[in-house]
């Protein structure tokens, strides 16, 4: 019975999940989620307890794609610049991918949602601590000369959280992908020792 539950509630996470990326959250129904799931209202109902219920089960979930991925993509790479490449590419191509994880890392009506506020603090956190430590490799390796990580790899952040929104409307990857060379470029030849 339990096997059951878990493909039902998939099925209709996986329905809602193309609902939310379409229309957004608040202009998504649970009529709209059912009809997509091919189950009764009532149905979804007995699965979860209301569309924010689903919603932070999606997004739940997509944040732990996106973590999964990363860590894969960095593992896979030997110097810290292609850690910081592969991380970053990865995050980009995450999030493009993933519109339900970011919008409600983006969006302000989320504001007031608990489980989005956490589920980014922890995301804000998890990429920090990855960042920085990606940086402590290469500092410890002598590849990287920099004076406070943690200013280093906030500034890091800040600069791809900055270009998320022009990234997330190019649909050339290609693009991305040289963008982003260009950024660390001038991001390592600012760090590198020379």
């Amino acid at each position: 019975m339990e096997v059951l539950k878990t493909d039902v509630k998939k099925v209709i996470t996986t329905a809602a999940s193309d609902i939310f990326a379409k229309f957004g959250f608040k202009k998504t129904t649970m009529d709209e989620i059912a009809e997509a799931a091919h189950k009764a209202k009532s149905s979804i109902y007995y699965y979860f307890k209301s569309k924010e219920e689903i919603f932070r089960r999606i997004i739940e979930k997509e944040s732990e794609i996106l973590k999964e991925e990363i860590n894969r993509a960095i593992n896979q790479e030997k110097t810290p610049q292609k850690r910081l490449r592969a991380y970053t590419i990865t995050r980009t191509r995450g999030l493009n991918r993933l519109a339900n994880f970011y919008s409600a890392l983006k969006d302000e009506y989320f504001e007031h949602y608990a489980f989005i506020e956490k589920i980014r603090k922890e995301y804000d956190k998890d990429e920090l601590r990855v960042i920085k430590e990606i940086l402590k490799n290469g500092v410890d390796d002598g590849t990287f000369s920099i004076k406070d990580l943690d200013v280093t790899a906030f500034v890091l952040i800040t600069a791809l959280k900055g270009l998320e929104y022009t990234w997330a409307v190019e649909a050339d990857m290609s693009k991305i992908e040289k963008n982003i060379d260009n950024l660390l470029e001038v991001l390592f030849n600012g760090i590198a020792k020379k």
